[in-house]
């Protein structure tokens, strides 16, 4: 039946263009009546959005869709990875271009692919992709930044996943006090803390610690991200301060969103930023061996910063 389907629309090759755009889309889609099945009450009809479904990668189809002399189907990414070979039927698929199909896609609205998880959003089919890019009830992906961590999901989720699976250290409060030492200070492979969550005002915060290389000297950054969207992120204010030797640097600013990847931030230098000199000036003693101690706070946009609750 989805042949069948599928071979009408690839008659419109045979059809100038013209005719196409004065000839209404159901005069060549045509799509068979649901048969009735005793004890199985299942349709026979194939969705059209189905039918914009790539049979290879499965993802939604925009232009150009191409599709071989049966009418078989397939993405344009999909196209270059099968070697000019239908995946179907293995006939050479030449350039042919599904333009009822197309156009079939211009006359749909679709909701968001985010609908089960509360998006109420109704887009036309081609600005659809463009919207579930930025919708914000996207899954988040895992903030962990010690390994490729595919995850995916809400918050509740994440942090679970956060606890259970990356064994993060968890707390609840909004200050912090870290002590990082570290033997080589001239060493900056795997010179990372473990990520840690703070838990207060009802949200959850990332506090990422580490050492990379900057030209060619190695530095020090500790910035925090908020597990949630950029527009709830600016609602809260953090500082982070370093010393020793009876001085001191402080950091202030908003929490970056988990949106933004810890790569992104890190290469941004969005946070405080310890060059390896100052770092061991901090550290006092002989110099050899990095000590170094960060405290900060959170607190909330209208609120002064010393009337936040301690750990």
């Amino acid at each position: 039946m989805e042949s069948d389907i599928i071979e009408s629309l690839a008659s419109l090759d045979l059809i100038d263009d013209d005719e196409i755009h004065s000839r209404p889309i159901h005069q060549f889609l045509s799509v068979p009546k649901a048969h009735s099945n005793t004890g199985n009450n299942i349709p026979g009809t194939t969705s059209v959005h189905e039918l914009l479904e790539c049979p290879v990668c499965t993802n939604s189809m925009y232009p150009p869709i191409h599709q071989c002399h049966n009418g078989h189907t397939l993405c344009s990414t999909c196209k270059a990875r099968v070697h000019n070979r239908c995946p179907t039927c293995r006939q050479e698929l030449g350039d042919i271009r599904c333009l009822a199909l197309e156009k079939v896609a211009e006359s749909l609205e679709l909701p968001c692919k985010y609908c089960s998880l509360g998006c109420p959003e109704i887009f036309p089919y081609y600005s659809k992709l463009k919207h579930e890019a930025v919708c914000n009830f996207r899954p988040y992906n895992c903030p962990y930044a010690g390994s490729d961590c595919s995850t995916v999901g809400d918050i509740p989720f994440l942090v679970s996943h956060l606890r259970d699976d990356h064994k993060v250290d968890m707390h609840s409060g909004c200050t912090f006090n870290h002590r990082y030492v570290k033997s080589n200070p001239r060493e900056v492979e795997n010179a990372t803390w473990m990520l840690t969550v703070f838990h207060c005002f009802g949200q959850y915060f990332c506090l990422h610690f580490e050492a990379f290389q900057l030209g060619m000297a190695p530095v020090y950054m500790a910035f925090l991200r908020f597990m949630g969207d950029e527009a709830e992120a600016r609602n809260y204010s953090y500082s982070l301060e370093v010393g020793g030797n009876g001085r001191k640097l402080i950091w202030e600013g908003n929490p970056r969103s988990i949106r933004d990847s810890h790569k992104k931030v890190r290469d941004s230098h969005d946070g405080l930023i310890i060059q390896r000199n100052m770092a061991l000036f901090f550290s006092g003693g002989d110099r050899k061996e990095l000590k170094l101690r960060v405290t900060g706070r959170i607190w909330e946009e209208q609120q002064n910063p010393e009337g936040g609750e301690s750990l």
